[in-house]
């Protein structure tokens, strides 16, 4: 992939611009409280309670230009089309009183080539909140949208949490791993897609446990994935789906340079050690994926620390060596 130039002027810096946003309506909080029980329900009162403490306005923000992206580039060079997509609309909602509109989007590729450190840095682009939830370790499928109250240890969904329990009306929430994904019971933890990838219907979405429809519009929506096939085509359709590729070898040496880079610089210690890594410990690192990468680096610098030196060698490396035999009794 290349890098298409000149789609939009490069800011080098870009201040956040927010105005408020109402999330759900207080009267109709009020009025589900009011008809509460006394002595019953007493989560769901908590919940009313602290959305009335809270209030229904939360910060609506967008950078006021399009953001220097050059750094993300560099470092994720095979996020480029997903990169210049994010370009494309920033720059539409500049010098404008548009919101922030950014179309779903489904990250589909193979497992470690950085696609949940990509949903990450979308959000600290962005200036706004984070919401995470991973599939693959769900062991119910109401998180996303909420349990009826009438169950035992109900509790509001994700979406709705993320939004009333945060400050921002347009949080980038991260489904991870959405293909892995498990229908337990009556519950299709994806059913709550449906509506929440629709702008209009999004606008008033009602969590099973609160009955409080909130403004859910604003999301956005950045979905991991390894295997588009376990994904229903209706939540395809709905999204922009970009496939990953991994890194070659002249961008997995980038990415392992820079995380070298930034290792060494956010430490202290890291002044112990060369500037640039040696060559061949780096040719090693393009031979990892990105995911493996930190904590590859790091324990070489620990290896690298405990010999004294600060240069790191390839015996530095994990497995770089002959493989321990694994603690435990002799047979």
């Amino acid at each position: 992939m290349s890098r298409s130039t000149g789609l939009v002027p490069r800011v080098q810096a870009s201040i956040p611009l927010a105005h408020m946003r109402t999330v759900f309506r207080v009267h109709d909080v009020e009025k589900r409280l009011d008809k509460l029980p006394p002595r019953e329900h007493e989560t769901l009162r908590a919940t009313y309670e602290r959305m009335l403490e809270k209030g229904a306005e939360r910060f609506q923000v967008k950078p006021s230009g399009v953001p220097a992206m050059e750094h993300l580039y560099e470092e994720l060079p095979n996020f480029t089309d997903v990169l210049d997509d994010i370009r494309r609309q920033l720059a539409l909602c500049q010098d404008s009183r548009d919101a922030l509109e950014i179309t779903p989007m489904l990250l589909l590729g193979p497992p470690g080539i950085g696609k949940t450190h990509f949903a990450r840095e979308v959000s600290k682009l962005l200036g706004t909140g984070l919401g995470f939830v991973s599939m693959s370790s769900l062991t119910a499928g109401w998180v996303l949208s909420g349990a009826s109250s009438q169950w035992k240890g109900a509790r509001p969904g994700k979406v709705f949490e993320t939004l009333v329990d945060g400050v921002y009306a347009n949080p980038v929430m991260v489904v991870d791993e959405i293909d892995k994904a498990r229908t337990e019971h009556a519950y299709d933890p994806l059913g709550a897609l449906y509506s929440l990838l629709e702008h209009d219907t999004a606008e008033a979405f009602t969590d099973e446990f609160a009955e409080v429809p909130i403004d859910a519009s604003q999301v956005i929506w950045v979905a991991t994935a390894n295997d588009e096939r376990a994904i229903p085509e209706p939540i395809l359709n709905r999204m922009n789906v970009f496939e990953v590729l991994a890194p070659d070898r002249d961008a997995a040496r980038q990415i392992a340079e820079r995380l070298y880079a930034s290792i060494r610089a956010a430490h202290d210690w890291g002044q112990r050690f060369d500037a640039e890594p040696a060559e061949a410990v780096l040719e090693r690192m393009a031979t990892m994926a990105p995911r493996e990468m930190r904590r590859a680096w790091m324990t070489a610098f620990g290896n690298a620390r405990l010999a004294g030196r600060g240069t790191l060698e390839l015996a530095d490396l994990p497995d770089a060596g002959p493989r321990r035999a694994p603690i435990g009794f002799m047979q």
